[in-house]
């Protein structure tokens, strides 16, 4: 009996990491930026982050900032997540290693909407947001637990987030430019062009899996 369960999960371990590549695979031009066993290509709070059963899950007693080795400037990004209850983390785009990529760089929500706790959030801390530049739309998320697929556009000065098959931000960073921000603080990342994608955790057990990205050319001034 301890021999077929071992080869049922050894089995089911294997299936989900080659969903993890045949994902990228079978998208024409999105290569996988996680093999689903290590977190090589990954840098910065490597210790607070583990791989479990093919995903990138945060360690919600330690957590902090993990991001891809290397730097992206425009791009589409596919991926699944799945929150516990209350859950909170952020996905950092056109980031540097140092600082609050919030600020620094651009952190795309990723927030348990649902939570009592987050009732009274200002709307551009809400999931899919940039933080303190502009606000999602709500009521888009699959309940806690239960896994949900995303996809973020970064082309240029626009930033496009479809959660769940529905766009629930649509921004033009030239536009937030001209304007004073939503949280009336200084984001000197507004200037960034380029930078690291990472997985932000600030204490829950968020999961990742099938990460894919397609870089996109440069976007010509018009």
């Amino acid at each position: 009996m301890r021999t077929l369960l071992a080869s049922l999960v050894v089995g089911s371990l294997m299936l989900c990491s080659a969903a993890v590549v045949s994902a990228a695979e079978t998208e024409k031009g999105f290569t996988s930026i996680f093999d689903g066993k290590t977190l090589d290509g990954w840098v910065g709070a490597t210790k607070g982050y583990k791989v479990e059963d093919g995903c990138i899950v945060c360690d919600p007693h330690t957590g902090g900032n993990l991001y891809t080795e290397k730097e992206y400037d425009n791009f589409v990004l596919r991926f699944d997540f799945k929150l516990p209850a209350g859950a909170n983390n952020g996905l950092a785009i056109r980031a540097p290693l140092e600082g609050n990529a919030a600020y620094v760089g651009y952190e795309l929500q990723i927030l348990d909407n649902s939570a009592e706790v987050y009732a009274k959030l200002a709307p551009y801390q809400y999931h899919g947001s940039i933080y303190g530049l502009a606000a999602a739309k709500r009521g888009f998320q699959k309940p806690v637990g239960e896994w949900n697929t995303q996809e973020v556009v970064a082309d240029g000065d626009h930033i496009k987030v479809t959660l769940n098959g529905t766009v629930i931000l649509d921004a033009d960073l030239a536009e937030i430019r001209k304007n004073p921000t939503l949280d009336k603080q200084e984001h000197p990342g507004l200037e960034r062009k380029e930078g690291h994608i990472g997985f932000l955790g600030h204490g829950a057990k968020v999961e990742f899996r099938n990460l894919r990205i397609k870089e996109l050319p440069e976007k010509k001034a018009e």
